[in-house]
């Protein structure tokens, strides 16, 4: 049993994490004071499956070894299987006919802290007639833990305690107390979220985050080695820009001033971020990165994070489910905004047998969240919301869950409702039409294409990716996303979506209510947020794709910008909101009007 302190922990079994827990600490007598300062703990938990991936086939037994591990491969036609004993992983590939090549996707089991699986793709290179090496990269399983423990005004200590990963404390304030070597924790303001530690003769201290498991040794920590905690580790004493570097991933790079941005606002935000308490911080971003005239021209990273960390992109990912439906179009694939959803999915529940609006339901339906279904992610007892849905266990095909659910309203409409199943489903009228396995349709289509780096994406029980939300991108390669919006569906030349699709997706069919008292009804395209920003006397539409805890890809037409935040405050809805809605047109946007 969990700790009321730790949310959705419990779901994680963090026995591993703890099995190297000593025995309990020895009785001191210490003052209070000595607990005071930050104190941390970061773990990698795996997968330990890794490395070089070879595939021999220069038998008529084809052998795959990796990670110390030598297993048949399974053929069928083109396509390679390799499945590791213990399902500690698993490889897709395919081969082609013409050229020999192979692309493929090797597949992680859900982990302690990472409970999903998730495919990663391997560019295989070939050494020789059938003979393909390829490095394997999975998701990192990791969390940690940063504890403050400060002197309150009355005398007494308190505690924050932040998880970078998932903000699982959501930086509530406890009270703590050390008698002899036991340390308490309590929340004043939520009766039964408590739990103990120890502090032992050594200086280190112990925490028991998980009921009935050994506690977790953290730390001591300062500026210098604190980096989940502090922006910047060890501190800035003054921010200086500078231009971003030129990587081999598309993107090319200019300085503010060489594409017309002033830089006191941009600096001014960015001192903003680097200074903000800790303890109770309004902007713990993550990364701030922005491209104007088609050149990245800010790239910052806060808080442990790089140009090479993949960020979660929770549900910003679900605008790339419309973006898979353009692609299939260019291909000459039937799919489109009419397209009726029952027909594509054999074995579903036909309407005529439960609900007769359900004929009826579309694409286009499902793409701006009018679908009607009895799915709202913003109701707990909604039966469609994404969190009961992932939850359940008597139907692991996600698919089949969601075009059962009861109708709660006509499909269509102006009046859209949340929910992350429709742009899932949106996901599986794709695989249903192109008869693609959704990963190997991503990265051939839309990832190369655009030049991703190492990414992830989650999947659905049933080993389909999943596109509610969850993949896996570096911040680098979510702004390709606004940019190839942009850019009226090109990357650097090459088209990937026609500009008919780009047109069609950002504009308004549905509209949102207020979700705080300083929103607005704010309107809903293809899987694209659309605002209309307010900077002085103008008025600057933008659109977005936006995830929990403050992920954003934002694009601002009339400025020729895009905009990419990534931050850490999940389950805090109405401070990242604010980061879109204020801090854009508060900092970025002034940025480039002052030099106009």
């Amino acid at each position: 049993m969990l700790c009321a302190k730790a949310g959705n922990l419990a779901s994680f079994g963090l026995l591993v994490l703890y099995a190297t827990a000593p025995a309990p600490a020895k009785a001191v007598r210490v003052p209070s004071d000595v607990l005071m300062g930050v104190w941390g703990a970061e773990q990698s938990l795996g997968p330990f499956v890794r490395g070089a991936l070879t595939i021999d086939g220069r038998g008529p037994q084809w052998r795959a070894n990796i990670a110390g591990f030598d297993v048949p491969v399974q053929r069928t036609g083109r396509d390679a299987t390799i499945v590791l004993p213990d399902g500690l992983g698993k490889f897709r590939g395919r081969m082609d006919g013409t050229s020999g090549a192979m692309e493929g996707d090797w597949i992680q089991p859900a982990g302690i802290v990472n409970r999903t699986a998730y495919a990663t793709p391997v560019h295989m290179t070939r050494l020789g007639p059938f003979v393909w090496r390829g490095e394997v990269t999975p998701l990192e399983d990791r969390i940690s833990f940063y504890v403050s423990i400060q002197k309150q005004p009355d005398g007494s200590l308190g505690a924050v305690i932040i998880n970078p990963e998932y903000n699982f404390f959501r930086r509530r304030i406890y009270g703590v107390v050390l008698h002899g070597s036991t340390v308490s924790f309590s929340n004043p303001s939520r009766p039964g979220d408590h739990f103990v530690g120890s502090y032992d003769e050594s200086g280190h201290l112990w925490l028991a985050l998980i009921d009935s498991y050994p506690p977790l040794l953290l730390s001591r920590r300062d500026r210098s080695d604190a980096p989940g905690f502090y922006a910047r580790s060890p501190s800035v004493s003054e921010y200086v820009y500078r231009k971003p570097i030129a990587e081999h991933d598309g993107w090319p790079t200019a300085s503010l001033a060489e594409v017309g941005m002033a830089e006191a606002p941009i600096a001014a935000l960015i001192g903003k971020i680097l200074t903000a308490s800790p303890a109770d911080n309004p902007v713990d971003i993550d990364s701030l990165l922005i491209a104007r005239h088609g050149k990245l021209i800010l790239e910052e990273y806060f808080h442990g994070y790089d140009a090479q960390r993949p960020h979660d992109m929770r549900s910003a990912a679900k605008t790339f489910a419309p973006v898979l439906v353009g692609i299939a179009r260019r291909q000459g694939v039937r799919l489109g905004p009419g397209t009726l959803i029952y027909p594509l999915f054999s074995g579903a529940n036909q309407p005529a047998q439960t609900d007769m609006r359900k004929e009826h339901l579309t694409l286009k339906d499902l793409m701006t969240m009018t679908s009607g279904f009895a799915c709202d992610d913003n109701s707990d007892s909604s039966p469609g919301n994404e969190d009961n849905m992932q939850s359940q266990s008597h139907q692991p095909d996600w698919y089949e869950y969601t075009l059962e659910l009861p109708m709660a309203a006509d499909p269509g409409g102006a009046h859209a409702v949340y929910c992350s199943a429709d742009l899932n489903l949106v996901g599986g009228a794709v695989s249903r039409a192109t008869h693609t396995w959704l990963p190997l349709f991503f990265d051939e289509y839309l990832a190369r294409p655009l030049q991703f780096g190492t990414y992830h994406m989650n999947l659905m029980p049933t080993g389909e990716a999943y596109t509610g939300g969850g993949l896996r991108l570096r911040p680098r390669d979510e702004l390709k996303l606004g940019q190839l919006y942009l850019s009226g569906g090109t990357w650097n030349g090459h088209r990937i979506l026609d500009e008919a699709w780009v047109q069609q997706s950002t504009t308004a069919y549905s509209t949102f209510s207020p979700q705080t008292d300083y929103d607005a009804p704010h309107e809903y395209g293809f899987g694209w947020h659309i605002n209309h920003l307010h900077v002085g006397r103008r008025v600057i539409r933008v659109y977005s794709a936006g995830g929990n805890g403050g992920q954003i890809v934002m694009v601002i037409p009339e400025l020729d910008m895009v905009v990419g935040l990534n931050g850490s405050s999940y389950g805090e809805f109405a401070k990242w909101y604010r980061w879109g809605l204020q801090l854009v047109p508060q900092y970025i946007i002034p940025a480039a009007l002052t030099a106009e």
